[in-house]
Protein backbone atom coordinates (compact mmCIF):
# COMPACT_ATOMS: atom_id res chain seq x y z
CA UNK A 1 0.00 0.00 0.00
CA UNK A 2 2.81 2.42 0.91
CA UNK A 3 4.63 1.64 -2.33
CA UNK A 4 1.45 2.19 -4.34
CA UNK A 5 0.84 5.58 -2.74
CA UNK A 6 4.49 6.58 -3.24
CA UNK A 7 4.29 5.57 -6.89
CA UNK A 8 1.11 7.60 -7.37
CA UNK A 9 2.57 10.69 -5.71
CA UNK A 10 5.90 10.41 -7.55
CA UNK A 11 4.22 9.71 -10.86
CA UNK A 12 2.06 12.82 -10.49
CA UNK A 13 5.00 15.13 -9.77
CA UNK A 14 5.53 17.70 -12.51
CA UNK A 15 8.63 19.27 -14.00
CA UNK A 16 9.33 22.97 -13.42
CA UNK A 17 8.63 25.43 -16.24
CA UNK A 18 11.50 26.41 -18.52
CA UNK A 19 10.52 30.05 -18.86
CA UNK A 20 13.57 32.24 -18.33
CA UNK A 21 16.07 29.53 -19.18
CA UNK A 22 18.92 31.21 -21.05
CA UNK A 23 20.06 29.86 -24.40
CA UNK A 24 23.75 29.47 -25.04
CA UNK A 25 25.79 28.30 -27.99
CA UNK A 26 29.16 26.80 -28.81
CA UNK A 27 31.99 29.29 -28.68
CA UNK A 28 33.56 29.67 -32.11
CA UNK A 29 37.03 28.18 -32.19
CA UNK A 30 39.37 30.91 -30.95
CA UNK A 31 42.60 31.19 -32.88
CA UNK A 32 44.90 31.77 -29.92
CA UNK A 33 44.58 28.54 -27.93
CA UNK A 34 47.27 25.86 -27.98
CA UNK A 35 44.90 23.37 -29.59
CA UNK A 36 43.78 25.83 -32.25
CA UNK A 37 47.37 26.84 -33.00
CA UNK A 38 48.38 23.20 -33.45
CA UNK A 39 45.40 22.16 -35.55
CA UNK A 40 44.87 25.24 -37.78
CA UNK A 41 47.79 24.57 -40.18
CA UNK A 42 46.68 20.95 -40.63
CA UNK A 43 43.07 21.99 -41.24
CA UNK A 44 44.14 24.57 -43.82
CA UNK A 45 46.08 21.87 -45.63
CA UNK A 46 42.96 19.67 -45.75
CA UNK A 47 40.01 21.98 -46.58
CA UNK A 48 36.48 20.58 -46.19
CA UNK A 49 37.93 17.58 -44.36
CA UNK A 50 38.29 16.26 -40.84
CA UNK A 51 41.21 14.53 -39.17
CA UNK A 52 40.14 11.34 -37.40
CA UNK A 53 42.09 9.19 -34.96
CA UNK A 54 40.51 5.95 -33.68
CA UNK A 55 40.50 5.38 -29.91
CA UNK A 56 40.17 1.62 -29.53
CA UNK A 57 42.31 1.39 -26.39
CA UNK A 58 40.35 1.97 -23.17
CA UNK A 59 43.35 3.68 -21.60
CA UNK A 60 43.88 6.04 -24.54
CA UNK A 61 40.16 6.88 -24.58
CA UNK A 62 40.32 8.00 -20.95
CA UNK A 63 43.64 9.78 -21.38
CA UNK A 64 42.35 11.70 -24.40
CA UNK A 65 39.46 13.12 -22.40
CA UNK A 66 41.61 14.01 -19.40
CA UNK A 67 44.34 15.63 -21.46
CA UNK A 68 41.96 17.56 -23.69
CA UNK A 69 40.28 18.92 -20.55
CA UNK A 70 43.67 19.95 -19.15
CA UNK A 71 44.56 21.64 -22.46
CA UNK A 72 41.28 23.57 -22.71
CA UNK A 73 41.52 27.35 -22.69
CA UNK A 74 38.13 28.49 -23.98
CA UNK A 75 35.30 25.96 -23.69
CA UNK A 76 34.35 22.36 -22.94
CA UNK A 77 30.99 20.90 -24.02
CA UNK A 78 30.22 17.43 -22.67
CA UNK A 79 27.19 15.23 -23.42
CA UNK A 80 26.70 11.70 -22.02
CA UNK A 81 24.08 9.06 -21.31
CA UNK A 82 25.86 7.54 -18.27
CA UNK A 83 28.31 9.21 -15.91
CA UNK A 84 29.34 6.96 -13.02
CA UNK A 85 30.31 8.20 -9.58
CA UNK A 86 33.44 6.04 -9.62
CA UNK A 87 37.18 6.57 -10.14
CA UNK A 88 37.14 7.65 -13.77
CA UNK A 89 33.90 9.58 -13.30
CA UNK A 90 35.29 11.69 -10.46
CA UNK A 91 38.70 12.13 -12.08
CA UNK A 92 37.01 13.59 -15.16
CA UNK A 93 34.67 15.76 -13.07
CA UNK A 94 37.69 17.15 -11.25
CA UNK A 95 39.37 17.84 -14.60
CA UNK A 96 36.28 19.80 -15.69
CA UNK A 97 36.24 21.72 -12.40
CA UNK A 98 39.94 22.54 -12.76
CA UNK A 99 39.32 23.82 -16.29
CA UNK A 100 36.54 26.04 -14.97
CA UNK A 101 38.96 27.37 -12.33
CA UNK A 102 41.18 28.51 -15.24
CA UNK A 103 38.22 30.42 -16.71
CA UNK A 104 37.12 27.81 -19.25
CA UNK A 105 33.36 27.73 -19.86
CA UNK A 106 32.05 24.22 -19.13
CA UNK A 107 28.64 22.96 -20.25
CA UNK A 108 27.71 19.49 -18.97
CA UNK A 109 24.58 17.83 -20.41
CA UNK A 110 23.73 14.46 -18.84
CA UNK A 111 20.82 12.11 -19.27
CA UNK A 112 19.05 12.02 -15.90
CA UNK A 113 18.75 8.23 -15.96
CA UNK A 114 22.52 7.69 -15.86
CA UNK A 115 23.73 9.85 -12.95
CA UNK A 116 22.81 7.76 -9.93
CA UNK A 117 23.83 9.33 -6.59
CA UNK A 118 25.45 12.36 -8.23
CA UNK A 119 22.83 15.00 -7.40
CA UNK A 120 24.87 16.75 -4.70
CA UNK A 121 28.07 16.60 -6.76
CA UNK A 122 26.35 18.09 -9.81
CA UNK A 123 24.71 20.81 -7.70
CA UNK A 124 28.12 21.87 -6.38
CA UNK A 125 29.62 21.91 -9.87
CA UNK A 126 26.63 23.81 -11.25
CA UNK A 127 27.15 26.48 -8.60
CA UNK A 128 30.59 27.26 -10.06
CA UNK A 129 30.35 30.48 -12.10
CA UNK A 130 32.03 28.88 -15.14
CA UNK A 131 30.08 25.59 -15.09
CA UNK A 132 26.49 24.97 -16.11
CA UNK A 133 24.86 21.56 -15.73
CA UNK A 134 21.66 20.52 -17.50
CA UNK A 135 19.76 17.26 -17.05
CA UNK A 136 18.08 15.71 -20.06
CA UNK A 137 14.52 14.38 -19.81
CA UNK A 138 14.68 14.45 -16.01
CA UNK A 139 12.67 12.73 -13.32
CA UNK A 140 10.41 15.21 -11.57
CA UNK A 141 11.08 13.67 -8.15
CA UNK A 142 14.66 13.18 -6.96
CA UNK A 143 13.73 10.57 -4.34
CA UNK A 144 12.28 7.21 -5.43
CA UNK A 145 12.98 8.33 -8.97
CA UNK A 146 12.24 5.00 -10.62
CA UNK A 147 8.67 5.23 -9.38
CA UNK A 148 8.24 8.11 -11.82
CA UNK A 149 7.84 5.49 -14.56
CA UNK A 150 4.46 4.56 -13.13
CA UNK A 151 2.96 7.93 -13.97
CA UNK A 152 5.12 9.10 -16.89
CA UNK A 153 6.44 5.95 -18.57
CA UNK A 154 6.11 7.08 -22.18
CA UNK A 155 8.33 10.12 -21.66
CA UNK A 156 10.83 8.60 -19.23
CA UNK A 157 11.28 5.52 -21.42
CA UNK A 158 13.00 7.74 -24.00
CA UNK A 159 16.60 8.54 -23.12
CA UNK A 160 19.44 10.63 -24.53
CA UNK A 161 22.10 8.08 -25.53
CA UNK A 162 24.42 10.62 -27.25
CA UNK A 163 28.10 10.84 -26.33
CA UNK A 164 30.47 13.70 -27.17
CA UNK A 165 33.35 15.62 -25.55
CA UNK A 166 34.36 18.83 -27.34
CA UNK A 167 37.16 21.21 -26.34
CA UNK A 168 37.84 24.77 -27.54
CA UNK A 169 35.69 24.16 -30.61
CA UNK A 170 38.63 22.47 -32.34
CA UNK A 171 38.77 18.86 -31.05
CA UNK A 172 36.03 16.40 -30.19
CA UNK A 173 35.60 12.79 -29.08
CA UNK A 174 32.54 10.93 -30.35
CA UNK A 175 31.72 7.26 -30.06
CA UNK A 176 30.25 4.50 -27.95
CA UNK A 177 31.82 5.02 -24.53
CA UNK A 178 29.98 6.45 -21.55
CA UNK A 179 31.97 7.65 -18.52
CA UNK A 180 32.69 4.98 -15.92
CA UNK A 181 35.29 2.43 -14.87
CA UNK A 182 33.82 -0.32 -17.04
CA UNK A 183 34.23 1.81 -20.17
CA UNK A 184 37.88 2.64 -19.50
CA UNK A 185 39.11 -0.68 -18.08
CA UNK A 186 39.70 0.81 -14.63
CA UNK A 187 37.85 -1.67 -12.44
CA UNK A 188 37.05 -5.27 -11.70
CA UNK A 189 33.69 -5.01 -13.43
CA UNK A 190 33.06 -6.24 -16.97
CA UNK A 191 35.25 -4.30 -19.40
CA UNK A 192 33.30 -2.96 -22.35
CA UNK A 193 35.26 -3.34 -25.60
CA UNK A 194 34.43 -0.07 -27.29
CA UNK A 195 35.38 2.49 -29.92
CA UNK A 196 35.57 6.29 -30.05
CA UNK A 197 37.13 8.67 -32.53
CA UNK A 198 39.10 11.81 -31.75
CA UNK A 199 38.33 14.29 -34.52
CA UNK A 200 39.57 17.72 -35.58
CA UNK A 201 38.64 19.90 -38.55
CA UNK A 202 35.24 20.56 -40.11
CA UNK A 203 33.25 17.92 -38.23
CA UNK A 204 33.92 19.59 -34.86
CA UNK A 205 31.60 22.49 -35.70
CA UNK A 206 28.89 19.96 -36.61
CA UNK A 207 29.29 18.26 -33.23
CA UNK A 208 29.04 21.69 -31.60
CA UNK A 209 25.83 22.47 -33.48
CA UNK A 210 24.36 19.11 -32.44
CA UNK A 211 25.28 19.81 -28.82
CA UNK A 212 23.60 23.23 -28.97
CA UNK A 213 20.44 21.68 -30.39
CA UNK A 214 20.18 19.36 -27.37
CA UNK A 215 21.37 21.93 -24.84
CA UNK A 216 18.64 24.37 -25.86
CA UNK A 217 15.95 21.73 -26.43
CA UNK A 218 12.68 21.38 -24.54
CA UNK A 219 14.08 18.34 -22.70
CA UNK A 220 17.22 19.97 -21.23
CA UNK A 221 16.56 21.32 -17.73
CA UNK A 222 19.01 23.50 -15.79
CA UNK A 223 20.18 21.48 -12.79
CA UNK A 224 19.35 24.41 -10.53
CA UNK A 225 15.64 23.87 -11.24
CA UNK A 226 15.76 20.27 -10.03
CA UNK A 227 18.56 19.79 -7.51
CA UNK A 228 18.81 21.05 -3.96
CA UNK A 229 21.08 24.11 -3.80
CA UNK A 230 24.76 23.51 -3.16
CA UNK A 231 25.88 23.94 0.44
CA UNK A 232 29.24 24.68 2.04
CA UNK A 233 29.20 21.16 3.49
CA UNK A 234 28.45 19.68 0.06
CA UNK A 235 31.34 21.61 -1.47
CA UNK A 236 33.66 20.32 1.25
CA UNK A 237 32.46 16.75 0.70
CA UNK A 238 33.20 17.05 -3.02
CA UNK A 239 36.73 18.31 -2.38
CA UNK A 240 37.28 15.40 -0.02
CA UNK A 241 35.89 13.01 -2.61
CA UNK A 242 38.26 14.36 -5.28
CA UNK A 243 41.23 13.87 -2.92
CA UNK A 244 40.06 10.40 -1.87
CA UNK A 245 39.61 9.21 -5.45
CA UNK A 246 42.96 10.64 -6.58
CA UNK A 247 44.76 8.80 -3.75
CA UNK A 248 43.35 5.36 -4.61
CA UNK A 249 45.87 2.96 -6.21
CA UNK A 250 43.47 2.29 -9.09
CA UNK A 251 43.29 6.01 -9.85
CA UNK A 252 47.03 6.41 -9.55
CA UNK A 253 47.53 3.72 -12.18
CA UNK A 254 45.26 5.60 -14.54
CA UNK A 255 46.82 8.97 -13.81
CA UNK A 256 50.23 7.42 -14.55
CA UNK A 257 48.84 6.20 -17.87
CA UNK A 258 47.64 9.70 -18.66
CA UNK A 259 51.05 11.13 -17.89
CA UNK A 260 52.76 8.51 -20.05
CA UNK A 261 50.59 8.69 -23.14
CA UNK A 262 51.86 10.74 -26.05
CA UNK A 263 48.40 11.18 -27.56
CA UNK A 264 47.59 14.81 -26.75
CA UNK A 265 51.24 15.84 -26.72
CA UNK A 266 51.41 14.64 -30.33
CA UNK A 267 48.16 16.46 -31.09
CA UNK A 268 49.48 19.72 -29.65
CA UNK A 269 52.70 19.28 -31.62
CA UNK A 270 50.79 18.59 -34.83
CA UNK A 271 52.31 15.11 -34.94
CA UNK A 272 49.32 12.88 -34.13
CA UNK A 273 48.60 10.32 -36.83
CA UNK A 274 45.16 11.18 -38.18
CA UNK A 275 43.26 10.14 -41.27
CA UNK A 276 41.98 13.16 -43.21
CA UNK A 277 38.60 12.47 -44.80
CA UNK A 278 35.16 13.91 -45.36
CA UNK A 279 33.13 13.33 -42.18
CA UNK A 280 29.64 14.37 -41.15
CA UNK A 281 27.59 14.14 -37.95
CA UNK A 282 24.40 12.11 -38.01
CA UNK A 283 22.05 12.55 -35.08
CA UNK A 284 18.48 12.34 -33.97
CA UNK A 285 16.54 15.54 -33.44
CA UNK A 286 15.95 15.99 -29.67
CA UNK A 287 12.30 16.60 -30.52
CA UNK A 288 12.17 12.80 -30.84
CA UNK A 289 12.10 12.58 -27.03
CA UNK A 290 8.71 14.28 -26.74
CA UNK A 291 7.34 13.38 -30.19
CA UNK A 292 4.05 11.49 -30.27
CA UNK A 293 3.56 11.48 -34.05
CA UNK A 294 6.34 9.03 -35.06
CA UNK A 295 7.90 11.55 -37.46
CA UNK A 296 10.64 9.84 -39.48
CA UNK A 297 12.36 13.13 -40.31
CA UNK A 298 13.55 13.33 -36.69
CA UNK A 299 15.51 10.09 -36.89
CA UNK A 300 19.24 9.49 -37.22
CA UNK A 301 18.37 6.24 -39.02
CA UNK A 302 16.93 8.22 -41.93
CA UNK A 303 20.21 10.15 -42.27
CA UNK A 304 22.28 6.99 -42.02
CA UNK A 305 20.43 5.28 -44.85
CA UNK A 306 20.94 8.35 -47.03
CA UNK A 307 24.62 8.68 -46.09
CA UNK A 308 25.52 5.04 -46.66
CA UNK A 309 23.35 4.14 -49.62
CA UNK A 310 23.14 0.48 -50.60
CA UNK A 311 26.34 -1.55 -50.11
CA UNK A 312 27.58 -3.17 -53.31
CA UNK A 313 30.30 -5.54 -52.11
CA UNK A 314 30.49 -5.79 -48.31
CA UNK A 315 28.77 -4.71 -45.12
CA UNK A 316 30.29 -5.26 -41.66
CA UNK A 317 28.15 -4.48 -38.61
CA UNK A 318 29.32 -4.41 -34.97
CA UNK A 319 26.53 -3.92 -32.43
CA UNK A 320 26.47 -5.08 -28.79
CA UNK A 321 22.68 -4.89 -28.59
CA UNK A 322 21.48 -6.34 -31.88
CA UNK A 323 17.72 -6.78 -32.27
CA UNK A 324 17.08 -6.53 -36.03
CA UNK A 325 13.35 -7.29 -36.08
CA UNK A 326 11.55 -8.22 -39.28
CA UNK A 327 12.69 -5.13 -41.19
CA UNK A 328 16.32 -5.54 -40.18
CA UNK A 329 16.32 -9.23 -41.09
CA UNK A 330 14.73 -8.40 -44.45
CA UNK A 331 17.30 -5.67 -45.16
CA UNK A 332 20.37 -7.67 -44.13
CA UNK A 333 19.02 -10.81 -45.76
CA UNK A 334 18.41 -8.99 -49.04
CA UNK A 335 22.01 -7.73 -48.99
CA UNK A 336 23.39 -11.21 -48.41
CA UNK A 337 21.19 -12.81 -51.07
CA UNK A 338 22.28 -10.16 -53.59
CA UNK A 339 25.91 -11.17 -53.15
CA UNK A 340 27.00 -8.53 -50.62
CA UNK A 341 29.31 -10.13 -48.04
CA UNK A 342 27.36 -9.36 -44.85
CA UNK A 343 28.83 -9.94 -41.39
CA UNK A 344 27.43 -9.14 -37.95
CA UNK A 345 29.34 -9.23 -34.65
CA UNK A 346 27.34 -9.02 -31.42
CA UNK A 347 27.62 -10.38 -27.87
CA UNK A 348 27.17 -14.03 -27.00
CA UNK A 349 24.76 -14.88 -24.20
CA UNK A 350 27.74 -15.38 -21.88
CA UNK A 351 29.18 -11.96 -22.78
CA UNK A 352 26.05 -9.78 -22.85
CA UNK A 353 25.20 -7.51 -19.93
CA UNK A 354 21.49 -7.32 -20.88
CA UNK A 355 19.82 -10.73 -21.04
CA UNK A 356 16.51 -9.35 -22.33
CA UNK A 357 18.26 -7.89 -25.38
CA UNK A 358 19.85 -11.24 -26.12
CA UNK A 359 16.39 -12.80 -25.95
CA UNK A 360 15.15 -10.25 -28.47
CA UNK A 361 18.08 -11.04 -30.76
CA UNK A 362 18.12 -14.84 -30.48
CA UNK A 363 14.82 -15.39 -32.31
CA UNK A 364 16.27 -13.76 -35.46
CA UNK A 365 19.44 -15.83 -35.73
CA UNK A 366 17.99 -18.63 -37.80
CA UNK A 367 16.37 -16.45 -40.53
CA UNK A 368 19.54 -14.37 -40.78
CA UNK A 369 21.69 -17.47 -41.23
CA UNK A 370 19.28 -18.92 -43.78
CA UNK A 371 19.55 -15.68 -45.76
CA UNK A 372 23.33 -15.96 -45.89
CA UNK A 373 24.28 -13.42 -43.22
CA UNK A 374 27.42 -14.48 -41.33
CA UNK A 375 26.81 -14.17 -37.59
CA UNK A 376 29.51 -13.97 -34.92
CA UNK A 377 29.12 -13.73 -31.15
CA UNK A 378 31.89 -12.38 -28.90
CA UNK A 379 33.21 -14.90 -26.40
CA UNK A 380 32.72 -14.08 -22.75
CA UNK A 381 36.42 -14.24 -21.89
CA UNK A 382 38.00 -13.23 -25.18
CA UNK A 383 41.52 -11.89 -24.67
CA UNK A 384 41.84 -8.15 -24.23
CA UNK A 385 44.03 -7.82 -27.28
CA UNK A 386 41.66 -9.87 -29.44
CA UNK A 387 38.50 -8.17 -28.29
CA UNK A 388 39.72 -4.59 -28.31
CA UNK A 389 42.28 -4.76 -31.05
CA UNK A 390 45.01 -3.29 -28.88
CA UNK A 391 48.10 -4.70 -27.26
CA UNK A 392 47.72 -2.28 -24.37
CA UNK A 393 46.40 -3.83 -21.18
CA UNK A 394 44.44 -1.37 -19.02
CA UNK A 395 45.83 -0.62 -15.56
CA UNK A 396 42.75 -2.15 -13.94
CA UNK A 397 43.80 -5.66 -14.96
CA UNK A 398 41.95 -8.22 -17.03
CA UNK A 399 38.22 -8.47 -16.45
CA UNK A 400 35.52 -10.34 -18.35
CA UNK A 401 34.71 -8.43 -21.53
CA UNK A 402 31.49 -7.43 -23.23
CA UNK A 403 31.18 -5.82 -26.63
CA UNK A 404 29.99 -2.21 -26.48
CA UNK A 405 31.29 -0.67 -29.72
CA UNK A 406 28.72 0.51 -32.26
CA UNK A 407 30.18 0.73 -35.74
CA UNK A 408 29.65 -0.48 -39.26
CA UNK A 409 31.43 -0.20 -42.58
CA UNK A 410 30.16 -0.39 -46.16
CA UNK A 411 32.23 -1.54 -49.16
CA UNK A 412 35.40 -0.75 -47.21
CA UNK A 413 34.76 2.88 -48.15
CA UNK A 414 32.49 4.39 -45.47
CA UNK A 415 32.36 3.83 -41.73
CA UNK A 416 30.03 4.93 -38.93
CA UNK A 417 31.19 5.34 -35.32
CA UNK A 418 28.77 6.47 -32.65
CA UNK A 419 26.15 5.53 -30.08
CA UNK A 420 23.60 3.85 -32.37
CA UNK A 421 22.75 0.20 -31.69
CA UNK A 422 21.00 -1.86 -34.35
CA UNK A 423 17.84 -2.25 -32.26
CA UNK A 424 14.35 -0.72 -31.89
CA UNK A 425 15.34 1.35 -28.86
CA UNK A 426 18.08 3.21 -30.74
CA UNK A 427 15.94 3.56 -33.85
CA UNK A 428 12.69 4.74 -32.30
CA UNK A 429 13.00 5.60 -28.59
CA UNK A 430 16.40 6.93 -27.52
CA UNK A 431 18.27 9.76 -29.19
CA UNK A 432 21.60 8.86 -30.79
CA UNK A 433 24.51 10.43 -32.63
CA UNK A 434 27.69 9.51 -34.47
CA UNK A 435 29.92 10.37 -37.40
CA UNK A 436 29.93 8.96 -40.92
CA UNK A 437 33.45 9.00 -42.32
CA UNK A 438 34.18 8.63 -46.04
CA UNK A 439 37.50 6.88 -45.56
CA UNK A 440 38.52 3.69 -47.36
CA UNK A 441 41.47 3.42 -44.97
CA UNK A 442 39.39 3.51 -41.77
CA UNK A 443 36.57 1.40 -43.21
CA UNK A 444 39.02 -1.22 -44.42
CA UNK A 445 40.68 -1.21 -41.01
CA UNK A 446 37.43 -2.36 -39.36
CA UNK A 447 36.94 -5.10 -41.92
CA UNK A 448 40.56 -6.20 -41.63
CA UNK A 449 40.31 -6.26 -37.83
CA UNK A 450 37.29 -8.55 -38.10
CA UNK A 451 39.16 -10.72 -40.61
CA UNK A 452 42.11 -11.07 -38.24
CA UNK A 453 40.39 -11.46 -34.88
CA UNK A 454 36.97 -13.04 -35.25
CA UNK A 455 38.39 -16.54 -35.40
CA UNK A 456 39.87 -16.25 -31.89
CA UNK A 457 37.59 -13.68 -30.24
CA UNK A 458 34.16 -14.93 -31.34
CA UNK A 459 32.05 -17.94 -32.15
CA UNK A 460 30.76 -18.25 -35.70
CA UNK A 461 27.16 -19.44 -35.89
CA UNK A 462 26.13 -22.06 -38.43
CA UNK A 463 23.04 -24.08 -39.26
CA UNK A 464 23.51 -27.83 -38.97
CA UNK A 465 21.95 -30.21 -41.54
CA UNK A 466 19.02 -30.66 -39.15
CA UNK A 467 18.41 -26.90 -39.06
CA UNK A 468 19.72 -26.35 -35.52
CA UNK A 469 22.19 -23.59 -34.64
CA UNK A 470 25.77 -24.55 -33.77
CA UNK A 471 28.47 -22.32 -32.32
CA UNK A 472 31.83 -22.88 -34.00
CA UNK A 473 34.93 -22.19 -31.91
CA UNK A 474 38.34 -22.16 -33.55
CA UNK A 475 41.35 -23.22 -31.53
CA UNK A 476 44.70 -21.42 -31.86
CA UNK A 477 45.84 -24.39 -33.94
CA UNK A 478 43.02 -23.83 -36.43
CA UNK A 479 40.80 -26.77 -35.43
CA UNK A 480 37.03 -26.33 -35.10
CA UNK A 481 35.01 -27.20 -32.01
CA UNK A 482 31.22 -27.29 -32.39
CA UNK A 483 28.94 -26.37 -29.49
CA UNK A 484 25.31 -27.46 -29.71
CA UNK A 485 24.26 -25.11 -26.87
CA UNK A 486 25.23 -21.51 -26.24
CA UNK A 487 28.78 -21.77 -24.84
CA UNK A 488 29.62 -20.94 -21.22
CA UNK A 489 25.96 -20.79 -20.16
CA UNK A 490 23.75 -22.91 -17.91
CA UNK A 491 20.57 -24.70 -18.86
CA UNK A 492 18.66 -22.43 -16.48
CA UNK A 493 20.01 -19.28 -18.14
CA UNK A 494 19.14 -20.59 -21.61
CA UNK A 495 15.64 -21.47 -20.41
CA UNK A 496 15.19 -17.95 -19.03
CA UNK A 497 16.26 -16.44 -22.35
CA UNK A 498 13.85 -18.74 -24.15
CA UNK A 499 11.02 -17.54 -21.93
CA UNK A 500 11.92 -13.87 -22.46
CA UNK A 501 12.03 -14.38 -26.23
CA UNK A 502 8.32 -15.21 -26.20
CA UNK A 503 7.35 -11.94 -24.51
CA UNK A 504 6.22 -9.04 -26.73
CA UNK A 505 8.99 -6.70 -25.53
CA UNK A 506 11.12 -6.22 -28.65
CA UNK A 507 9.93 -2.61 -29.00
CA UNK A 508 11.50 -1.84 -25.59
CA UNK A 509 14.89 -3.36 -26.42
Amino acid sequence: MVIAVAAMVTGCASLPPLEGRAESHAIAAPGGTRLAHAIAPLARAHPASSGVHALASATDAFAARMLLASAAESSIDVQYYIWRGDNTGYLLLEALRDAAERGVRVRLLLDDNGIRDLDETLAVLDAHPAIEVRLYNPFASRSLRSLGYFGDFKRLNRRMHNKSFTVDGVATIVGGRNVGNEYFGAGDETLFADLDVLAVGDVVAEVGAAFDLYWNSASAYPASLLLAPATREGTQRLEEKFSEVRAEPRSQAYLDAVRNTALVRQLLAGELSVEWAVAHVTRDDPAKTLDETERRDLLLLTDLVAAFGRPRRSFDLVSPYFVPGEKGVATLGALARSGVATRVLTNSLAATDVAAVHAGYSKWREPLLRAGVRLYELKSLAGIEAARGSGKKPPGGSSPESLHAKTFASDRERIFVGSFNFDPRSALLNTEMGVVIQSPKLAARLSEALDARLAQAAYELRLTPSGAIAWVERTPEGAEVLHEDEPDTTMLKRAWIGFLSWLPIDWLL
